[in-house]
């Protein structure tokens, strides 16, 4: 086989080890060099990522960069527009083939069609790979070859597509091994780049990284649970499986005052992972277990890997979703959109402990967990009556691990508005609190000037003036505006 020039471009794919697009350019390619284009697009703080996610990117970068190094070759990190960069690019070093692993967000399926078809019209070869899911999304289909609109048959063939083809260790050792030298391109290559207008990034002086590290607040910290880079990625699975953590997995992960998930979220979501590796991580933990407890709990962590690319899934079949509710009605839906009280679930400033304790947290250090998210979710579409899309656009400007098709799916399914055939789900933050907070722990932490509020009133949220300390009452009855919330879902029925 002819071997030609080519570029690999990164996207959702920060990763060295068990990428399969790159695999393929390494192995094919006579000299290969990598390039990461910052887009403005993918970037913007009041729409689309946040100051954590663009620190996770950040310094991934950088450990990638290296580690292409340590293979012979170069990373370039561009700054623009990708549609003119990374023609531009290949115009420069005259590379013949380009490789990307494909992603499924509706800007993104666009903009490479785009590219694709520009270099179709200069004769330049792509390839593009399913790298971002386990599972193929255009292998998962209905008997009637639909897509799947509910979780569970989703699962259900999901999960007998894994057990069919035996996805294992060694199966991913053969498919995505990267060789340890890669061919990079020569210097003369390198300096046409650098004497042109590209915002390249190759020695070590000043990069366009540095606009997401500088004056960034999570920058040099341990404020988020989610570590950058491929290495700690690794790390944390390893620590999660080897640990035990994950054989407690099925009750803990719902107490939020518990070291108890992956905390893989954005390593998943920026692919400093693979989703091949948590699931070969799943099944090692499941060779490590002894008991049927600690069975039930693996299978519910491959439950929440199969919600991701459930979430995926629908994306891809209903971009639509990217703008509006799956269920039309809610459309019609009479949002009271109160802005002083959006205002203060943002600022964890609701009155209502468990409330404001999982949106500092938020703020904080940019994750937030799990049920914690479905929690004030709900508060903020039920309670308050707040369209569920200011949520996900808060979201999306404040989360580390914000992807879209995900941060959608979750409101979606708290607002009732999206792939849920179960009746209208309302929690209540009380009961929720003395559920998964029992103790308090969780508030305590994140709410010091309530720390001598007794347990029960802390759950409760009945604290009386003398004990506030500064903290407000609630800004809403959560009876009384459910039932406004009830009575306003029925007129659109």
């Amino acid at each position: 086989m002819t071997k030609f020039r080519s570029i690999f471009w990164h996207r959702r794919d920060l990763r060295i080890e068990d990428n399969i697009g790159l695999y393929e350019a390494s192995k094919n390619s006579k000299n290969l060099i990598g390039v990461y284009i910052l887009d403005p697009n993918l970037l913007n703080l009041s729409r689309t990522t946040s100051e954590a996610k663009n620190w996770f990117l950040g310094e991934s970068l950088l450990e990638l960069q290296k580690n292409w190094e340590r293979r012979g070759s170069r990373l370039l990190i561009l700054n623009g527009d990708p549609i003119r960069l990374i023609c531009k690019l290949a115009d420069l070093v005259k590379a013949e083939c380009i490789y990307w692993n494909e992603n499924i967000e509706p800007y993104e399926i666009n903009r490479d069609k785009q590219i694709s078809e520009q270099f179709s019209k200069e004769k330049r070869k792509i390839y593009t790979f399913s790298d971002q899911l386990i599972v193929n999304p255009r292998n998962i289909k209905t008997n009637n070859n639909d897509p799947y609109k509910v979780y569970g048959p989703f699962y259900r063939k999901w999960i007998d597509i894994i057990n069919r083809t035996k996805i294992s260790s060694d199966n991913l050792i053969q498919i995505s091994r990267t060789p340890e030298e890669i061919i990079g391109f020569n210097e003369r290559d390198l300096s046409l780049i650098q004497n042109s207008d590209l915002n390249y990034c190759i020695s070590r002086e000043r990069k366009p990284v540095d606009d997401l590290l500088t004056s960034n607040i999570f920058n040099n910290t341990n404020r988020c649970p989610c570590q950058p880079g491929e290495s700690e990625s690794i790390k944390q699975l390893n620590f999660f499986i080897n640990s035990g953590v994950i054989h407690s997995y099925n009750q803990a992960r719902d107490v939020p005052s518990l070291e108890s998930t992956s905390n893989l979220s954005a390593a998943l979501s920026l692919g400093t992972i693979s989703c091949r590796a948590v699931w070969n991580g799943a099944q090692i933990s499941r060779n490590m277990a002894t008991n049927g407890y600690q069975i039930n709990s693996i299978d519910t962590w491959i439950k929440e890997l199969a919600w991701r690319e459930f979430y995926q899934n629908a994306l891809i079949n209903f971009p639509e979703l990217e703008k509006g509710p799956y269920r039309e009605k809610w459309l019609k839906f009479p949002w009271q959109n109160n802005h002083d009280w959006f205002k203060s679930w943002e600022e964890g400033l609701t009155g209502i402990p468990i409330i404001d304790a999982a949106m500092r947290q938020l703020k904080h250090s940019g994750w937030m967990h799990n049920r914690c998210r479905m929690i004030v979710a709900s508060f903020l579409v039920k309670d308050l009556l707040v369209d569920w899309r200011w949520g996900e656009l808060f979201f999306m400007k404040s989360l580390v691990d914000g992807d879209l098709a995900s941060n959608n799916g979750g409101w979606q399914w708290s607002a009732s508005s999206g792939m849920d055939p179960k009746p209208m789900r309302i929690f209540n933050p009380f009961r929720q609190a003395s559920k998964f907070d029992e103790n308090g722990n969780y508030i305590r932490k994140w709410i010091p000037e309530l720390t001598h509020v007794s347990t029960p009133n802390l759950l409760s949220g009945e604290i009386n003036s003398a004990e506030r300390n500064g903290y407000p009452k609630p800004i809403v009855n959560h009876k009384n505006q459910t039932s406004i919330f009830k009575e306003l879902y029925s007129s659109i029925n």
